[in-house]
């Protein structure tokens, strides 16, 4: 792997080119001129148009995608069509489904879901699953939040708001008593203490990837959920079930960015609790980290945006090592937590 085309230029997509750059040829596609200097040439088009797309991906050995979750599926058909390695950020369940029925005699490596939930927090949950002999349970948390929240909801849109709010939507797929099933989002709130503050976490959709499948039949318990700031989840569930606004999207999106827009200083919480047995004792292992902004190239980055793009990177890497399939599906849960920290990106998380 030598040549990979990054398609979106936004926060995440800028980092993740310029990562990968230090190591690799990386080309850069986006709607229009990125208003940040890049280390990487830059190609100036729309996606949208297959004539383009199929233009764009000729001479590459790989694409990551950093587009919004239902602009994904047009570039990883033509990666199929290519024979060449595809990797993306999808939250979205039907788009990894079709991913993976493209994965079962694909050339390259199909790999969507490579960001922090899911991504990171399943490679972090598989590897504390690994130090038990029977397992129990298996709960899964994450939070990309501002560090100085103002205003009832406590939030700010560092993230892509069409990914949060399809994750706010669509049910969310859980093992509950031993049994997979789904249950809706925006439920389940509970109360976490982190470090003397007081935070609410609630099921969302997307988060454990295909993680109950391959832990389906093995434990009681899994499922993943969503921190943010009490009180927040009552606001969300009154603008899209009392207001109506899961009906418009797009409406609900440009509301909330205008409402809520970045900040610079962010926080990422993750959260990994695992119980069962080592031998004949029950026992409890945990994973629990704050991530803040950092410096990377003379440049501020939110704590979400390296969060996310050293994770892709990572898995990249690993691709380019040998270290992870040549070809097919990836599973998050399949990765070794090890080899992830020990490349360039991976890193980051130490």
């Amino acid at each position: 792997m030598q040549k990979i085309l990054v398609i979106g230029l936004g926060k995440v997509g800028s980092l993740v080119g310029t990562l990968l750059n230090k190591r690799f040829s990386v080309t850069g596609v986006d709607k229009m001129v990125s208003y940040i200097p890049l280390p990487f040439p830059v190609v100036i088009g729309d996606i949208g148009l297959p004539a383009f797309l199929d233009e764009i991906l000729t001479g590459y050995d790989a694409v990551v995608s950093c587009m919004p979750y239902n602009l994904n599926l047009p570039i990883a058909r033509k990666a199929y069509e290519a024979g060449i390695h595809y990797f993306d950020l999808t939250e979205d369940v039907a788009t990894t489904t079709a991913i993976r029925e493209m994965a079962k005699d694909s050339k390259g490596v199909m790999a969507p879901q490579c960001g922090l939930a899911p991504g990171f927090i399943g490679i972090v949950g598989s590897d504390l699953s690994k130090r038990f002999t029977k397992l129990r349970d298996i709960e899964l948390r994450v939070g990309a939040l501002p560090r100085y929240p103002n205003g009832l909801m406590g939030y700010s849109f560092t993230w892509s708001p069409a990914g949060v709010v399809n994750e706010y939507i669509n049910d969310a797929e859980v093992i509950h008593n031993g049994a997979r099933k789904m249950v809706p989002s925006l439920e389940g709130i509970e109360m976490i203490n982190i470090e003397g503050q007081e935070f609410e976490a609630f099921s969302t959709s997307g988060g454990l990837g295909t993680m109950c499948e391959t832990f389906e039949g093995r434990l009681d318990t899994l499922n993943y959920k969503t921190i943010r700031y009490p009180g927040h989840c009552s606001l969300m569930r009154f603008m899209l079930y009392e207001l109506i606004l899961k009906e418009k999207r797009e409406l609900l999106e440009q509301i909330l960015t205008e409402a809520k827009p970045p900040v610079q200083q962010d926080v990422v919480y993750v959260y990994a609790v695992v119980e069962g047995w080592k031998g004949a004792h029950l026992e409890r292992e945990e994973f629990y980290r704050a991530y803040h902004p950092i410096t990377i190239d003379d440049k501020h980055w939110r704590a979400i945006s390296w969060t996310t793009a050293a994770s892709i990177a990572a898995i990249v890497e690993m691709v380019a090592n040998g270290t992870l399939l040549n070809s097919g599906f990836i599973k998050q849960e399949d990765i070794s937590f090890d080899d992830f920290l020990k490349t360039e990106n991976g890193k980051y998380f130490n």
